[in-house]
């Protein structure tokens, strides 16, 4: 397994691993325009991580400036791990990407969300 960075050609991809959680999808082309946007925003990532013809799971973090100090705060808004991986330790590793892209980015402090 390897973990990298999400590119809009793994769209199809995400769109399935959201899927599996129940989260309504858009088409091919919005989903490939989000991860463009994602990859081009510097205070944004979002990771795959896959064997050699599978995704296994997605994560997305943005870091987001404290208001009221100086420094930042890493916000994880996605994290999917597909159902066949789960309890392999593909999100620990995951959530380590994602931890990683926040620390070079001065982040302190982190948060994970649901939609749920």
């Amino acid at each position: 397994m390897r973990i990298r960075q999400a590119r809009s050609a793994d769209a199809d991809a995400v769109n399935g691993l959201l899927c599996q959680l129940g989260y309504p999808q858009d088409d091919h082309a919005a989903t490939a325009a989000r991860l463009q946007a994602w990859v081009h925003d510097p205070a944004s990532a979002a990771y795959l991580a896959e064997t050699e013809d599978k995704a296994l799971g997605v994560i997305a973090v943005h870091i987001c400036p404290f208001f009221e100090r100086k420094g930042a705060w890493g916000r994880i808004v996605a994290l999917v791990v597909a159902d066949r991986a789960r309890g392999s330790g593909v999100g620990a590793q995951l959530v380590e990407a994602a931890e990683a892209f926040a620390v070079s980015h001065g982040c302190v402090r982190y948060r994970v969300g649901t939609a749920r």
